[in-house]
């Protein structure tokens, strides 16, 4: 009736506890930190798409993440998921693995217009049910209802939802505790969850882990954090991980993506599989 969601990460992925890596766009134009053009925006983007695929990760996000400070939901400008979907068309030309897209905050039918547009196979949807106010001061709400409607009318399921539980750079309304958050967001048909840290880089608890996977049949992601010294024990309990920042030079936010802190990552994460 409703579609076949994921069975496993890897029915995806083609891999156990697959690693997604984030491109993390440059500034996109009207941002404050945009003194650049379109042009470099791509040439960043694909840079850092093939360091990853060559390092081996399994799969990559594609992300406005220094549209700083964000905008919410319908006010993100229709400029942004344009070039968006340009760079995240470029990255899926690019590469040989799946490619999502995450539209910062929130954007719900944005990110759906980045999949369509660019082929992406996923989307990362930072508030999929619940309600929560953002690092920004806005109040926002689950985009589960409409999301899902708009997928079906443009016969979309295929483009798979991973939806955030309890997402950084935000925090969800009183009584919205983690388990039930989860709880709602697999009833409302997301294909897997993702747990994070309270920012970007800061890994969450591995006890919010262990209450999503008790809490749901969906398979769990790590969102945030993950690093060489810490991913064996996550990966223990979650079914697969996405990182940005430990994989960036110097293990910092801003720098493109280091080739040998991949392949190092990576090494690690063979090691897990084959325990």
């Amino acid at each position: 009736m409703y579609g076949k969601r994921l069975d496993s990460l890897e029915d995806l992925f083609g891999v156990n506890k697959p690693i997604i890596g984030m491109i993390h766009l440059l500034p996109m134009p009207g941002a404050p930190g945009c003194d650049h053009d379109v042009d470099l925006i791509l040439e960043k983007a694909l840079e850092d798409a093939e360091k990853l695929e060559d390092g081996g990760v399994d799969g990559l996000i594609v992300e406005n993440m220094w549209d700083i400070p964000y905008f919410v939901g319908s006010d993100i400008p229709p400029e942004t998921i344009a070039i968006q979907s340009v760079a995240a068309r470029k990255v899926v030309e690019k590469v040989d693995i799946p490619v999502g897209a995450n539209v910062i905050h929130n954007a719900g039918r944005g990110d759906l217009a980045v999949a369509l547009a660019s082929g992406a196979k996923f989307m990362r949807i930072c508030l999929f049910t619940g309600a929560q106010v953002w690092d920004t001061g806005e109040f926002d709400h689950g985009v589960a209802a409409e999301l899902t409607r708009l997928r079906r009318y443009f016969n979309a399921e295929d483009i798979r939802i991973f939806a955030d539980i309890d997402k950084k750079h935000a925090k969800v309304f009183p009584g919205i505790d983690l388990r039930t958050h989860a709880i709602w967001s697999e009833y409302y048909l997301a294909d897997a969850l993702i747990v994070t840290g309270e920012m970007t880089g800061r890994p969450p608890k591995i006890d919010d882990v262990k209450t999503v996977k008790e809490a749901t049949n969906r398979p769990v992601l790590m969102g945030s954090g993950m690093d060489k010294d810490n991913v064996s024990e996550f990966l223990k309990y979650a079914d697969g991980a996405i990182v940005g920042t430990s994989l960036k030079e110097d293990g910092v936010t801003e720098n493109p993506v280091d080739l040998g802190r991949v392949k190092e990552f990576m090494k690690t994460v063979e090691k897990i599989r084959a325990s």
